[in-house]
């Protein structure tokens, strides 16, 4: 029985033509889906922001409550929060994990140099891993301003 078709070299000019039409629609169909799946995967990023408070702060020790949240205001847990110098200095890159609340409480130190009356602290995110969030825009940065 398998021989015949082992034989037979006519390719799908041998089918019956609904079915070779039902066959060129279901791959240009299956296409399509696929193209709709991967455009769809692409769009559920949802990008983060940080809150910090206070947005202000002098030179000295300080502790900024930072607040992670997606583009809905929805606070985000598990995200972790990088604060690094900006244009005033930062000893080293402080870091900390947020909440259950989205919220993490970071200590800085940060110092302006001798003619510098302001200067800024930048944070990024890094989203809790396979969560479909991404932190690709800036953040708000913190203000460090010298009393006059």
């Amino acid at each position: 029985m398998f021989d015949a078709f082992r034989e037979d070299r006519r390719a799908i000019e041998g089918l019956p033509i609904r079915l070779v039409i039902a066959l060129v629609i279901g791959v240009a169909s299956l296409s399509v889906m696929m193209n709709m799946l991967s455009g769809i995967q692409g769009l559920s990023t949802t990008e983060l922001d940080v809150r910090p408070e206070p947005e202000v702060i002098g030179p000295g020790e300080e502790s900024l409550e930072l607040t992670v949240v997606g583009a809905d205001g929805s606070s985000v847990a598990d995200a972790t929060v990088l604060v690094t110098a900006g244009s005033a200095d930062l000893d080293g890159v402080q870091t900390e994990t947020t909440d259950k609340d989205g919220t993490a409480t970071v200590s800085v130190e940060p110092t302006l140099r001798a003619n510098q009356d302001e200067g800024t602290l930048v944070i990024e995110v890094k989203p809790p891993a396979g969560s479909g969030y991404v932190d690709r825009r800036g953040n708000t940065k913190v203000l460090v301003v010298r009393d006059g």
